[in-house]
């Protein structure tokens, strides 16, 4: 018998001891992801009672590919627009978090008398949040769709990067004792450089790529290019020195703008929840006895200090970024734990040499007992809420929401001059950038290509420069005009002028700064392929002929291209109905939800549900199909698999949405008690039912049956329709939920 690889009975055991114990869970109403981290210890290597897991390293890798699809489904979920509108909350918040926790874990290590230089990397480790706990959580007490969800999520994003830039600045101080600034703030453009490249590269091919392909499109085919799609984005990432959960949370974001989003999202649930769950299973099989033992007072110090001073410094963050207080103590609960970062800064550590023997056990232990706490403490946040907020005083409350209102100012508010520098100099970053990554890409991929190709043809290989930088300058030309003369508007400029004293002492620099950025990649591109004293001559020209004859052509080919890239970042807003206007946003929720088919609401109409006066929310549009019905009436019926625009505030869109998306209490029904009847009955000459037509005759009018077969010289009718006439020797075949009793020929049926 040939032998199975060890992977095969890993599996086994793990999905096996998983399913069982979380359905334990379930029955006990306790959320999975504890079940999962249960089932982890008792199939780990230091539960001796129970088959173990023995092929360790396959395990963590599909553990790994768990955090990739959770990562993904994650971005999915939430958009560039959601991520910009809470990225300002996240960076204070994140920023907050660390500084605090860092100082937190420097404290709490030398009082339990570990190394200086372990009480560096405890601060960084207590400062990152597990990103798949957390998510997880959100999934097992379905808030996924909670308002402060998005503020959590943006926090766990800015802080997924900042634990990028902590690897290397640990790194470095690891090996030469010092802090290596430079190294920071290198990384620090690295990121920025491929986050911007991705973003922009993504959402302008991507969407397209989608729409060219959607006539041809299939469940299989959209799920294997979706899933390829963000393993090639973890390969990039990981090829560039970012983590793999980085890259596909950016894939899904990219993913998240598409009208394919939706359908991509329900198509990867199934895979998402069989590797997370062997991810969360790898945490538990991590769980020693030993150590729990040893260290119960150090893991206990930390695993308090985690839940008390981590909770209050991002509810802390939270607040200073101008959320309310309920959202800020919402979303400051969900932060009271440590996970997959941590390992790998305390797997550093150790590699490294520079942490106690013990820390990495003794973090690992705190991230469990931490992840145990974590669905309890977001469960308590509105009732701790509840609790706290009549008890503040009144001057404090008002000084709260005073500073939540100042700090949610919108755009109008804002000094012209400022609003100038974000504008112009948030060009000149995004457009550097695509410049950046266009000269990168033709010196070290076109570049040789054309210098090789030349060779093969014996022709000189000045002629495959020009070529070359001629085509570069040319894909260049549109982002050219855009960083050095877009959104230059003479008259505000002028106004600027006469009304602030020292406006040309900021405006002339950042116009100048402009045209030399665009001078300075022209140069970048142009010294890639020929001696720079000849690249120096051909700038100039390159720059007068642009000037001459392509301005306008450049400006028409920049306007096509943003309009296409505007086009493809709105195409999933696009399937609203309506959009709600900005200085509404506070006010209404609209979202698409799909009904199912256990809704109380399905098969009502409007009217009978009584939804405006039940709920407080608004269907405005019915998906169904092909077919939309707009501002459906009364009469309208609520089938299931509809799709549903409902509008109202958040709270009233909350309460319809357990309604329109409720699953039924059990996935399979047994019906095996519920039997129909089958009968056999041989028609006579002069029989009651001789001659005449099924749609009258009296099994149709007087009984609940059914004629699915009628044998007849030798063939047998499948189906008759109801025009068929009972002919003598015909022998019928028919079905009924009741037993019958058919007076008159009764003793010529036949019950099979």
């Amino acid at each position: 018998m040939e032998s199975l690889p060890a992977l095969f009975m890993d599996l086994a055991v793990i999905l096996i001891t998983a399913g069982v114990i979380t359905v334990v869970f379930k029955w006990l109403k306790q959320p999975l992801v504890l079940g999962y981290i249960l089932a982890g210890f008792f199939i780990g290597p230091y539960f001796p009672w129970f088959p173990a897991v023995t092929d360790t390293q396959n395990v963590h890798v599909w553990s790994d590919i768990g955090i990739v699809f959770l990562m993904f489904a994650l971005g999915l979920e939430f958009s560039l627009k959601k991520l910009k509108k809470v990225g300002a909350t996240g960076a204070v918040t994140a920023l907050t978090e660390l500084a605090i926790m860092f100082l937190v874990g420097n404290t709490v290590g030398h009082l339990l008398g570990f190394s200086d230089m372990s009480c560096i990397f405890l601060g960084c480790m207590l400062s990152i949040s597990s990103t798949a706990i957390i998510i997880k959580s959100f999934d097992d007490l379905k808030l996924k769709q909670q308002k402060f969800t998005s503020t959590v999520t943006g926090v766990l994003v800015v802080e997924d990067i900042v634990a990028v830039l902590l690897l290397v600045v640990l790194s470095t101080v690891s090996v030469s004792k010092t802090f290596n600034g430079g190294a920071l703030a290198m990384s620090m453009v690295k990121l920025v450089f491929f986050l911007i490249v991705w973003f922009v590269f993504g959402i302008y091919l991507i969407p397209t790529f989608l729409r060219w392909m959607r006539k041809y499109m299939t469940e299989e085919t959209l799920l294997l290019v979706a899933v390829g799609l963000c393993f090639g984005m973890v390969v990039f990432a990981a090829h560039v020195g970012f983590s793999t959960a980085l890259g596909a949370f950016v894939m899904g974001a990219i993913l998240a703008e598409t009208i394919e989003a939706d359908v991509i999202h329900r198509l990867i649930t199934p895979l998402k929840n069989l590797f997370s769950a062997v991810f969360f299973v790898s945490v538990g099989m991590l769980i020693q006895p030993a150590v729990l033992g040893q260290k119960w007072l150090a893991i206990l110090v930390i695993a308090l200090s985690i839940i008390l001073f981590k909770t209050t410094a991002a509810t802390a963050g939270v607040l200073l970024s101008g959320k309310p207080l309920k959202t800020a103590v919402q979303s400051g609960f969900c932060f009271c734990q440590i996970g997959e970062f941590s390992f790998i800064i305390a797997g550093l550590g150790n590699s490294f040499h520079v942490i106690d023997p013990d820390l990495y056990a003794i973090i690992v232990s705190v991230s469990i007992l931490t992840t145990f706490v974590t669905p309890y403490m977001i469960k308590g946040a509105t009732p701790f809420y509840n609790w706290l907020e009549p008890r503040l005083p009144e001057k404090a409350k008002a000084r709260l929401e005073q500073y939540a209102e100042h700090s949610s100012g919108d755009e109008s508010s804002r000094a012209p001059i400022g609003t100038f520098l974000r504008k112009h100099l948030g060009n000149v970053v995004l457009y550097g950038v695509i410049l950046a990554a266009i000269s990168l890409l033709s010196i070290s991929l076109l570049r040789p290509f054309l210098d090789s190709l030349f060779a093969d043809l014996k022709i000189p290989q000045i002629w495959s420069r020009i070529i070359g930088l001629t085509g570069t300058i040319a894909l260049m030309s549109p982002f050219l005009w855009a960083v050095a003369v877009k959104g230059v508007n003479r008259k505000s400029i002028k106004e600027m002028f006469d009304t602030y004293r020292f406006s040309h002492a900021v405006v002339i620099p950042v116009l100048l700064l402009r045209y030399f950025v665009a001078l300075f990649f022209v140069g970048v591109a142009t010294a890639g392929y020929v001696n720079i004293a000849v690249g120096f001559l051909l700038v100039i020209a390159v720059i007068v002929v642009a000037v001459v004859l392509f301005t306008r052509r450049a400006d028409g080919f920049y306007s096509q291209i943003e309009e296409r890239f505007t086009k493809n970042l709105n195409s999933r807003q696009a399937q609203n109905s309506f959009r709600i206007p900005a200085g509404m946003e506070n006010e209404f929720s609209m979202e698409r939800l799909r009904m199912t088919a256990a809704s109380p609401l399905a098969g009502k109409t409007l009217a009978q549900n009584n939804i405006r006066e039940q709920y407080g929310a608004n269907i405005v549009t019915i998906e169904r199909g092909d077919t939309i019905i707009d501002l459906p009436q009364k009469d309208d019926i609520l089938m299931p698999l509809d799709v549903l625009t409902v509008i109202g505030t958040e709270e009233q869109v909350n309460a319809i949405r357990s309604d329109i998306t409720k699953e039924a209490d059990m996935l399979v029904h047994d019906h095996s008690d519920h039997e129909m009847h089958m009968y056999r009955y041989h028609v006579e000459a002069g029989g009651p039912l001789c001659g005449l037509v099924i749609g009258t005759s009296v099994l149709a009018t007087k009984h609940h049956v059914m004629v699915i077969a009628i044998e007849r010289g030798g063939q047998r009718l499948v189906n008759p329709n109801k025009r068929t006439i009972f002919q003598h020797n015909d022998i019928l075949w028919f079905v009924s939920p009741d037993e019958l009793t058919l007076t008159g020929f009764e003793k010529k049926m036949i019950e099979i």
